[in-house]
């Protein structure tokens, strides 16, 4: 009998040559590299690749972490700056302007787990940090570039939520109130106030480490995947608590990241299994399943223009046009 649906596309093209794990990835935003759209990567060896999505090739290499894994990478609105997240405990602000590879500064951090730090821009200048702190449950808010310490998000004392896995700052268009979404260890999510340094909500949606979250501030709803099978879609309503809408049962365990498309159409999600799956944002509808990799799939991202980066254990980053942007 023949197939019903044709089988999902491959990638548009596959970048090689990071000769490690692929731990991270992040498209410079258009405004930055209009007539040469880039891609960061950061890889289990410590160095930071600059990709041109024209030539395919790379065009820089960051080498500031002391060959310890980058786990974060983030670009600043405010001038061609981008921020590394490293395993050797430092997080390096680096000035790209002009060619430049250089380190302009850098915060030293107190945990060497996995989890990657938030960043919410507060003006042309500012920006707030949100990182895994000394305590085991710990979160650390920062403003920086003062690098002034704002407060440390702790769990009451009878919470044992575990450690947090992944943070995400934001603030809602109405409000100047920043708010912190932290997924942790016990496969819980709680939003914490950080004005008033306190729990807004808390859910338990998953039985294993809430590995990656994202949240859609338009919808006012997110979703978290887990080491386990099951991705939680969650809401948010006008009295800032959180509430499991639905949720959706995988093939195999493991999620390391999930993304939400800038335009809100659709997610990816990166698979220990070494599949890429993509979702209907609004109705969760599976949408396709993509299998390239040999090894677990450890992070998705999308830019601007709807194109997906994937990167793997295998060493190499796929990039797949799927679904265009109107």
């Amino acid at each position: 009998m023949a197939a019903l649906f044709p089988p999902p596309p491959g990638p548009s093209f596959v970048l090689r040559g990071t000769q490690s794990a692929v731990n991270t990835l992040h498209f410079c935003p258009p405004s930055q590299a209009a007539e040469n759209p880039l891609l960061f990567s950061g890889s289990q060896n410590g160095l930071v690749h600059i990709w041109s999505l024209q030539t395919r090739r790379i065009v820089a290499t960051l080498n500031g972490h002391g060959g310890q894994g980058v786990i974060w990478l983030k670009t600043l609105p405010q001038g061609h700056q981008l921020l590394s997240q490293g395993r050797d405990l430092r997080l390096c602000l680096w000035d790209l302007a002009e060619g430049r590879n250089t380190i302009m500064d850098s915060v030293q951090l107190d945990s060497v787990g996995f989890c990657r730090g938030s960043i919410l821009v507060r003006g042309q200048q500012c920006w707030m940090l949100a990182v895994p702190g000394k305590g085991s449950d710990e979160v650390q808010i920062l403003e920086m570039p003062s690098k002034t310490s704002v407060c440390t998000l702790k769990p009451e004392a009878d919470a044992r939520p575990g450690m947090p896995m992944c943070l995400g700052l934001w603030q809602t268009n109405s409000s100047l109130r920043p708010l912190l979404l932290a997924g942790y260890e016990d496969g819980s999510v709680t939003l914490w106030d950080i004005s008033e340094r306190k729990v807004c909500s808390q859910i338990t949606c998953h039985e294993e480490p809430v590995m990656g979250l994202d949240f859609d501030s338009q919808k006012a709803k997110g979703i978290s995947g887990s080491a386990g099978k099951v991705l939680a879609v969650w809401s948010l309503d006008d009295q800032q608590s959180l509430q499991v809408k639905k949720t959706h049962e995988l093939t195999n365990p493991g999620i390391a990241e999930v993304s939400i498309r800038p335009d809100h159409k659709i997610l990816a999600t990166a698979g220990w299994d070494h599949r890429i799956r993509v979702f209907h944002w609004r109705t969760m509808k599976p949408l396709a399943v993509l299998a390239f990799h040999s090894a677990p799939v450890y992070c998705v991202a999308f830019a601007a223009d709807g194109l997906l980066a994937a990167g793997s254990k295998d060493q190499r980053i796929s990039i797949w046009s799927l679904y265009p942007c109107p």
